[in-house]
């Protein structure tokens, strides 16, 4: 669509931009094609790896073909022991305490520059939403600068924003046509503009604490120069539905427990997607994000650790909404685990993995959960079917050890999840606890779907669609019992 109609379009809604809040590209401008990093996502597997995965898998084609049952064998103690590894550690984070530190806040005279980019594609349905949610930031407006990214054929979004009064400091810029299309080049676009010491990204669904933006310059200025990242709590809005409930707690077992035991250890890890506040400079120095990596928050965390960065977390979180169907919930998983394969490929083959603390945070937080997510459903098939044959005398019974085994992981993150509960401020509820065992064998599709991504579309990067609270008639009341008010 050229300019005139979209110029057009918004007449037809009303909308006329203030002056000077839209800047940047237009959609009849020549593509602008992202940069690669010297080593990243784009490549994705080196000489040495695709080599070295050639003769693992010619090994294990062979052996399957000659030892059948050597290699089912294989397969099921390989499970066990990643399963277990990963339950453990998730015990061990849940009895670890929080490295918080108290900081006095700091006068709004000594308050640094901070910038704002929320990268957005076909999110006309929350615009108002999202613009309300930042409207809340408690921060001196004479120093926030808030970006929001929109791609150049994108009109849907563009009109809607269009039709908004913007308040002081808000920007939308036109991101160029080109390609990848993904979050990370439109955050990059951002970071060009970014006037701001410290750089925070959010997502069309956030609503962030108010005071979020001066613990994390507080704590900047606290801390020294090696701090460079900075993770805010990601919590999930109630919702009693199996996949939003489960979703909700997955992700205060990990920003709750795992995350905040990685930072005391002094562990690097993979950043959340969204609430990752920044300095400016720090980011800069690492080429930004990899506009090729479908999880760059994963990736950059691991790229900040490599140039000897810290990243820790934050006390004050940002709460966002849950997919709420396995359609919805399918592809952002799959996308999420085709990321972990490649931010694991790229680091694998980097600096990260030549450092000790480097290679075991990779084992912990990418390694073990991606083998995890593919055999957690076979493993599940697996014993459910052996059960069921037991019990028709068709096979034997599942050995006690494996029930053991599998009791023992379930009660680590059970343990976890009752602790990340608590932290997160949520009701102590043991039903979702119990869910998780059917959580867990969902992995595998979408980790079918990443490993398939990987090889046939690995920049592909899958929408997920948000829609606004208000649309959710069971939120107000959910809402009601945490003493928070709808956004």
């Amino acid at each position: 669509m050229a300019r005139e109609e979209r110029d057009q379009q918004w007449r037809a809604f009303g909308a006329r931009p203030t002056d000077g809040s839209w800047v940047g590209a237009t959609p009849d401008e020549p593509e602008w094609a992202a940069k690669p990093l010297r080593d990243g996502a784009h490549r994705r597997l080196s000489r040495a790896q695709i080599i070295g995965l050639s003769i693992l898998v010619l090994g294990l084609v062979l052996l399957a073909l000659l030892q059948p049952r050597l290699i089912l064998e294989g397969f099921h103690l390989l499970f066990f022991l990643g399963f277990m590894g990963h339950s453990a550690i998730k015990l061990v984070a849940a009895f670890t305490p929080r490295g918080l530190a108290v900081t006095a806040p700091l006068p709004d005279e000594a308050l640094p520059a901070y910038t704002i980019i929320v990268p957005l594609y076909r999110e006309a349905a929350v615009a108002a939403e999202l613009v309300a949610n930042l409207r809340r930031l408690n921060y001196p407006r004479d120093r926030l600068q808030v970006l929001i990214v929109l791609e150049a054929q994108d009109h849907e979004t563009q009109v809607a924003f269009a039709t908004l009064d913007l308040p002081a400091g808000f920007q939308v810029l036109i991101a160029p046509p080109g390609s990848p299309q993904t979050k990370p080049r439109a955050c990059n676009i951002g970071l060009e503009r970014a006037r701001g010491e410290l750089v925070v990204i959010y997502d069309a669904e956030d609503a962030p604490d108010p005071g979020q933006l001066r613990e994390a310059a507080a704590r900047f200025a606290q801390a020294d120069a090696d701090l460079a990242c900075l993770q805010a709590p990601l919590r999930i809005e109630p919702d009693p539905r199996f996949l939003p409930d489960q979703f909700a707690l997955e992700y205060a077992v990990l920003f709750e427990v795992f995350l905040p035991a990685l930072a005391r250890w002094g562990l690097p890890f993979p950043l959340g997607g969204t609430s990752n506040h920044f300095r400016a400079d720090a980011l800069r120095a690492v080429g930004g994000w990899d506009p090729y990596n479908v999880t760059e928050d994963a990736d950059i965390g691991f790229r900040l650790a490599a140039q000897g960065r810290r990243l820790d977390v934050l006390a004050r979180p940002t709460f966002e909404t849950s997919p709420t169907t396995l359609r919805i919930w399918t592809p952002q998983r799959a996308r999420w685990i085709k990321g972990h394969l490649q931010t694991l490929a790229v680091h694998a083959r980097g600096p990260a993995v030549r450092n000790p603390r480097g290679a075991v945070a990779l084992i912990l937080t990418l390694a073990l959960p991606v083998m995890s997510s593919h055999l957690h459903g076979p493993l599940f098939a697996w014993l459910l079917l052996q059960a069921v044959g037991a019990m028709l005398d068709l096979c034997p019974a599942v050995p006690t050890p494996d029930w053991m085994l599998m009791f023992f992981g379930w009660t680590c993150v059970a343990i976890a999840g009752a602790q990340a509960q608590r932290r997160a401020g949520h009701r102590q509820r043991p039903l979702p606890l119990l869910g998780a065992i059917f959580y867990w064998p969902l992995q595998s599709l979408a980790a079918a779907q990443a490993l398939r991504q990987f090889v046939v579309a690995p920049f592909h990067w899958d929408k997920t669609p948000h829609t606004p609270r208000a649309a959710n008639p069971l939120l107000p009341r959910l809402l009601a019992r945490t003493g928070r008010a709808l956004p």
